[in-house]
């Protein structure tokens, strides 16, 4: 959208160049560990990891710095073989019925894949998975359900209804697309409000479709604004737009930006819910920042109003200043994430304070982005 100054160009580059010494540290450190979180600044724990809905995000950074790699150099080289290894070992997950995460899996990882390297088989991966995950909806309320249970249809899903987007567009299934629309206006009727904030999680009666009520897991009530569902909603229906070019998306996506900027502190660090009571209001999620930060990205170049466009990717950068002038890990040498300060299930006392996956997967895209 415009032209970053040499000092801040400078910052993202430098920070750009830190994740990828530190992933290079976990690689060392941990070969082929999939990690979710860290306990104590340290990614190898015994703590629980759900659905291992993260495995993509390591890999994808991987796909990232391979990209921005000089050609035909050692590091080049490194990455390449690298992001191949911790890629394959996804594919038969493709199948897996079990979750909701196909787009956290995949798009981050074979997407990525074959935009560099173009291969019917790995094509073929996507449209499998996409496939794979539109089997989770239901017919009646018409959403996917989530992991947890059939009446269950949470926020999340808009990060991963993007592959299903994906593989009605290569294998020309307009059920796919269907489903994936269908889901989507659910989604935005049921989880996000009037006022753009968002829940977590939408209950239905699973014999008559009928919507019960909102809820949530990690936020801190049924009806407050957990930060992280709120990024994953804008950055999602930013993708239903870019699929779908169904204005209602956009405003939606537009919606939760509007909220988020609003009640977000001025460096644009949230609290881990935007409704927490003072004694926990305190606790920020640089994850749900960079999330944010770079679904802002992807909307600034959508947003047909270019000064709101403008005003989106100034707010994204000026995010991105704050995570690197005030939350990256380099002043601990022992600390082996990128980002601190990330939050992952504040009620179970999981990764809180701590590096998170997806935080560092999204800190780095956005850093991808706004460095092109």
């Amino acid at each position: 959208m415009t032209y970053l100054s040499s000092e801040t160009g400078d910052l993202f580059a430098q920070a750009f160049i830190f994740a990828q010494k530190q992933v290079r540290k976990l690689i060392d450190k941990h070969p082929m560990l999939y990690p979710v979180y860290t306990q104590n600044g340290r990614w190898k724990h015994e703590g629980p990891a759900w659905t291992h809905w993260c495995d993509g995000f390591l890999p994808g950074m991987m796909w990232m710095f391979y990209k921005h790699s000089a050609p035909d150099t050692p590091d080049a080289k490194f990455w390449f073989e690298q992001a191949i290894k911790y890629t394959k070992p996804l594919e038969p997950r493709k199948h897996d019925h079990d979750v909701q995460d196909h787009g956290f899996l995949f798009l981050s990882t074979y997407y990525r894949w074959n935009r560099l390297a173009p291969d019917p088989a790995l094509r073929e991966v996507l449209v499998e998975a996409g496939r794979t995950l539109a089997l989770r909806f239901k017919e009646k309320g018409q959403y996917l359900r989530s992991f947890v249970a059939d009446n269950s249809l949470m926020i999340d899903i808009m990060m991963n209804v993007g592959i299903i987007f994906y593989a009605a567009r290569e294998s020309g299934d307009r059920r796919l697309r269907d489903i994936a629309i269908r889901h989507s206006h659910t989604t935005r009727r049921v989880l996000v409000r009037g006022d753009g904030s968002s829940a977590q999680e939408g209950i239905f009666d699973t014999d008559t479709g009928e919507f019960l009520r909102q809820s949530t897991h990690q936020g801190y009530r049924g009806d407050s604004c957990w930060s992280r569902g709120l990024a994953w909603a804008m950055y999602g229906f930013t993708t239903c737009y870019e699929y779908s070019r169904d204005p209602h998306f956009l405003e939606t996506a537009q919606n939760c930006a509007e909220y988020y900027i609003t009640h977000a502190p001025s460096d644009g660090i949230p609290p881990w819910d935007f409704s927490a009571p003072p004694e926990t209001r305190t606790l920020l999620d640089t994850s749900s920042a960079a999330i944010f930060a770079a679904g802002l990205l992807r909307l600034c170049r959508l947003e047909p109003d270019s000064l709101k466009g403008h005003f989106y990717w100034t707010t994204a950068v000026q995010i991105l200043r704050a995570l690197c002038e005030k939350h990256l890990a380099k002043s601990d040498p022992k600390w082996e994430g990128i980002l601190r300060g990330g939050v992952y299930h504040v009620h179970k006392g999981l990764g809180v304070d701590e590096s998170v996956m997806w935080g560092e997967y999204f800190f780095c895209e956005a850093l991808e982005r706004v460095l092109v």
